[in-house]
């Protein structure tokens, strides 16, 4: 094979380091950073109405405390997006989700934590802006 300007393995090596930060945008060897999803808005006129009630979940305390305090907050809580994962399952809107419909936060300590953790910083008059920043770093 001939070895031109373009096929020698001296001029390859000399280009790879070049070809390596554009392909990788400048960031050299570093791994790109995690993509974190978006905080939902809280949707206009939200309530707890379809939050599950005490009756509807298998008599835990912890778990029954958890949405009865989500009940007391859900336009906090519309405005959370969960770090479980289960933003991925459709229907999915926002933390307040997770305590509606089938409740999955019934068996969900992540959920429930979030929960908790908005309600607690939300009577201590923190802004939506700030539990979330709360949210997102208990979730590291």
């Amino acid at each position: 094979m001939p070895q031109g300007p373009l096929h020698s393995r001296r001029t390859f090596l000399a280009l790879l380091p070049i070809v390596l930060v554009a392909v990788s945008g400048g960031r050299g060897w570093a791994a790109p950073p995690a993509r974190q999803k978006k905080h939902p808005e809280p949707r206009r006129g939200i309530d707890a109405s379809h939050v599950l009630r005490a009756k509807d979940l298998d008599g835990d305390e912890k778990v029954i405390e958890a949405f009865d305090l989500v009940r007391k907050i859900p336009e906090v809580v519309d405005g959370i997006r969960c770090s479980c994962g289960c933003d991925e399952v459709e229907g999915f809107y926002s933390l307040l989700s997770c305590f509606e419909r089938d409740g999955m936060a019934r068996h969900c300590e992540v959920c429930q934590a979030n929960a908790r953790l908005a309600y607690r910083l939300h009577a201590k008059g923190k802004t939506l802006a700030q539990i979330r920043a709360a949210v997102d770093s208990s979730a590291r």
